[in-house]
This record gives C-alpha cells, sequence and structure tokens, in this order.
C-alpha cells in the first residue's frame, strides 16, 4: 500500500511540474534587470535557478564592470565563500498582472511557388489595361518581364544547370506623371509576390548619412513578412534613378550619385547581401539574415530631365550642310522623342556603363495628351470621376461630367505640366463648394459638370427630385 501511495505521489509532483513547465511556456521570458519581455529586448541569457537577462543589460553589466578599477582576483581571496552564494535566494518573483503571455502562432502550410501562379503575359496587361489607361508598349514589356522572370526562377533547366537564362532588369524611363510609379503599384496589387517600392534619392554611399544600399533589400524582406525564400522571389522598383546619375562639375566626393551606381552593381547582378531583419539600418542589436538577390527583379524608373536635350543634340549632329540637311528644329515639337534613347544618350546624362549593362531591358512611356487624360479621368476601375460619383451617391445625388467639361478639365491639366498628378487637383478645387453646398438641400437630385463651370464663365447644372434643370451661379 505505501509503495502504491509513492507513486501516486510521485505522479502528482510529475502532473503538477508538467503544468508549471506548460504555463511558463505560455508566458514570455522577462528580463531580470529591466524587466522587459522577451518581445521587446529580443533573445535571452537563462542562468541558473530560471533568472533571464536580455542582451543590453548583460553588455551594461560587462561595461560597468571593464570600466570600474575594482581588483576581482582579490575579491574572490577576501571572500572565498562568493561561489557558495544560491541564486534562487535573489527574488526575482515577478507578477501575474506583470506578465506578458506569448502571441500564438497560426501554422499555416508554405504554398510552394509554381508557374501555376503566375499568369501569362496577356493575362498581366489585360489586368493592367483596367488600371493604366495607353502606354501600351510598357504594359507589353513589363508584363513579358515579368513573365520571363519567374520562368527563369522556376524552370527545371535553370535548377538541372543544363540553360543558364540571364537575368532581365528593367529601366522605365517617362515624364513626370506619366504613370511609371503607379504601374508599378497596380502589378504588385495584380501578382501575389512581395514587391518593394523604394526611393534612390535618400541612398547614399556605405558609410555617410542616409540609406545603405542594402536598405532596398531589407523593405522586400519587411514586404515578405521577413520570409527569406519569398522575398528572393520577389521585385524591387527603385523610383528616382536619375537622382543618382553621376553629378558634372563637382570637385566633391560624390557620395550619393555615381558612388551609388557602383555599390549597386552586385546588387542588380546577384550577391549575398547581409540585411536586418525588422529593421531598415544595420545595428548591434538587431538580428541580420543573408538575402540572395540573383533572383530578385529589379525595376528602375525614372524622369530623366533634360535626356531630351541629349537626344535631340544627338540626332542633330546628323544634320549636314547642303539641300538634303535636317533643320535644327525638326525635334523641338516631337513629343516622341524619348522613343529614340540609345545607351549612349544615358550614359551622357550621367549613368555609369556598368549600371546601365545591368538593365538590359530599357522602355519608355509616353507623356500624356488631351485624349488619354481624358480617359484616365473616367475609365480605369478606380478612376477620379467614378471616386466623386461614389461620394456623391452616398448623399442620394447623382454627378454627371459633360464631355466639354472634361476636355476643358484635360486642357488645364496639360498647361501644369504635371501629367496625370494635376487631374487631382484640378477636380478638388471645383468640387469643393459642391461637396460643400449639396448636402444643405435634400432636394437636389442630380448635378452636372458643364465647360462653362470649369471655365469660370457659368455654373454647374442642378436638377431638383422630379424637377427641371436648374443652373447654379
Amino acid at each position: 500500500m505505501s509503495e502504491d501511495k509513492d507513486l501516486l505521489e510521485k505522479e502528482k509532483q510529475g502532473r503538477e511540474t508538467s503544468d508549471e513547465n506548460t504555463k511558463e511556456d505560455e508566458y514570455e521570458k522577462v528580463c531580470f534587470m529591466c524587466r522587459r519581455p522577451e518581445s521587446k529586448t529580443g533573445p535571452m541569457i537563462t542562468l541558473p535557478q530560471n533568472i533571464h537577462i536580455c542582451t543590453e543589460c548583460m553588455q551594461k553589466s560587462f561595461d560597468t564592470m571593464n570600466n570600474s578599477n575594482m581588483n576581482y582576483g582579490d575579491l574572490m581571496s577576501h571572500m572565498p565563500n562568493i561561489s557558495m552564494m544560491d541564486l534562487s535566494s535573489i527574488p526575482n518573483q515577478v507578477s501575474e498582472k506583470q506578465r506578458v503571455k506569448k502571441k500564438k502562432k497560426t501554422e499555416e502550410k508554405k504554398q510552394e511557388f509554381t508557374m501555376k501562379d503566375v499568369s501569362p503575359p496577356h493575362k498581366i496587361k489585360e489586368k493592367l489595361d483596367e488600371y493604366v489607361i495607353g502606354q501600351e508598349h510598357a504594359k507589353k514589356v513589363i508584363s513579358v518581364g515579368v513573365y520571363n522572370h519567374y520562368k527563369r526562377v522556376l524552370s527545371a533547366e535553370q535548377k538541372n544547370g543544363e540553360v543558364e537564362i540571364a537575368k532581365s532588369n528593367m529601366l522605365m524611363i517617362g515624364p513626370t506623371g506619366s504613370g511609371k510609379t503607379y504601374l508599378v503599384q497596380t502589378l504588385a496589387k495584380l501578382l501575389d509576390v512581395p514587391l518593394a517600392i523604394t526611393d534612390a534619392t535618400s541612398l547614399t554611399e556605405a558609410g555617410y548619412i542616409g540609406d545603405d544600399i542594402e536598405s532596398v533589400v531589407s523593405k522586400l524582406l519587411a514586404a515578405a513578412d521577413n520570409d527569406v525564400e519569398r522575398a528572393e522571389h520577389g521585385i524591387i522598383f527603385i523610383d528616382e534613378i536619375d537622382k543618382i546619375a553621376k553629378k558634372k562639375n563637382t570637385n566633391q566626393r560624390d557620395v550619393s550619385g555615381e558612388a551609388v551606381q557602383q555599390g549597386m552593381l552586385k546588387l542588380l547582378e546577384g550577391s549575398d547581401v547581409e540585411v536586418p531583419v525588422g529593421a531598415n539600418s544595420k545595428n548591434a542589436m538587431v538580428p541580420l539574415t543573408t538575402v540572395n538577390t540573383s533572383n530578385i527583379l529589379f525595376i528602375c524608373g525614372g524622369a530623366f530631365p533634360d535626356l531630351e536635350e541629349i537626344i535631340k543634340e544627338r540626332l542633330n549632329k546628323k544634320a549636314a550642310i547642303g539641300f538634303q540637311a535636317d533643320l535644327k528644329d525638326k525635334y523641338d515639337n516631337d513629343k516622341n522623342l524619348l522613343n529614340k534613347v540609345t545607351v549612349e544618350d544615358l550614359r551622357m546624362f550621367g549613368m555609369v556603363p556598368e549600371f546601365l549593362g545591368r538593365l538590359p531591358i530599357i522602355f519608355t512611356l509616353q507623356g500624356l495628351d488631351e485624349d488619354m487624360l481624358v480617359k484616365i479621368l473616367k475609365e480605369p476601375r478606380n478612376a477620379i470621376l467614378k471616386q466623386y460619383e461614389k461620394l456623391l451617391e452616398m448623399d442620394e445625388v447623382k454627378l454627371e461630367f459633360e464631355e466639354n467639361a472634361l476636355r476643358a478639365i484635360a486642357k488645364k491639366a496639360l498647361e501644369k505640366d504635371t501629367g496625370a498628378r494635376a487631374l487631382r487637383a484640378i477636380l478638388e478645387e471645383y468640387m469643393l463648394d459642391i461637396m460643400y453646398e449639396i448636402p444643405k438641400d435634400d432636394s437636389i437630385g442630380e448635378v452636372i459638370i458643364t465647360k462653362e463651370y470649369i471655365e469660370h464663365t457659368g455654373g454647374p447644372k442642378i436638377l431638383l427630385r422630379g424637377q427641371e434643370p436648374l443652373l447654379l451661379q
């Protein structure tokens, strides 16, 4: 009987111990010194008697010991019983209210990325057509480029080493407001792959104030939820790439121009890059991980101001004296002058030849004309006019724009010379009074924006519910 009692007692103690361990597993470790949980401090150092210390506090302790003049050898000789100190006597009790429960991670099975997950080029372009007006050539190039990129990454030939497909990074050139960033942002919505959009203006050479070149990869890693394998199948769009062109007539070190281009060479070609996890800058307290950029597709974009002048100068050099000579102002009104760009023109602009060599696909976006601006106003899935129509629909008021009014808005946008960005600003100006006045009167059923209202020679037409149209002066 006594043996059975002992066995029952041992089982009971074992259950209590396992319950305590389970309970401990539910809570985060708390630093003995600063009382911060493991989720804030990072991994902790565990000492005997279940005492936990974060790396920051441990480092501070070592620094204090090193900077003090105390002789620890003499201390040990005068206090021989110090080694017999019982760490369990140190109070390390943290109340349940102060302890933080661990966040339970939902285990999700990782789905293998295959070619079935990538739409063919014509499907990608069809989806882009719903959001982006015009730019047919650019949409075709980017659709084929993305599709070929994932064929390169996922093809069996690449893995078996039979045929090695070259990496096809892209350079996108277009005037401001032509839709470079919007094209890539739309692509990000359509593709279920991590995509990071970053700006080249903040990049500097390593060691100088600003973002390191590796920060573009750390943004992609963050977009992939710190999953290195997903990040290595991602796309990086570097905007304002023309801002890192080689500075002309400067005697100072070009830390944000040519030096950045040189630093990006290995990144574009493919190399192992150490990037911080959960931060943009390297720090001693932030863990680092290695990301291979060989399978990351880089798309660079920029407006390249004054590039047209370089193209024009090159084309005018072909003119000769004689009856068949070209006029020097022949290309002044050529709207598609950027389509004639060559690698030599970009080199003259200030881009390094080695940098251009790693961007083999170069394509241009057209400047927007009046017809394209009118289409941008009303045709895309999230067109600006549709947004205003939805806003007034919530007030049970119908909004319409006359075709002549849209033409007048497009002409005003062309005068501003900032592309599609000007459309929103112009509409905000004209819709302000309407959005302010309409909710005052419940009898208003429809508003028609006229050309006269846009040109400040009249007002919009107001239709009352069940009545003839009125003119709002």
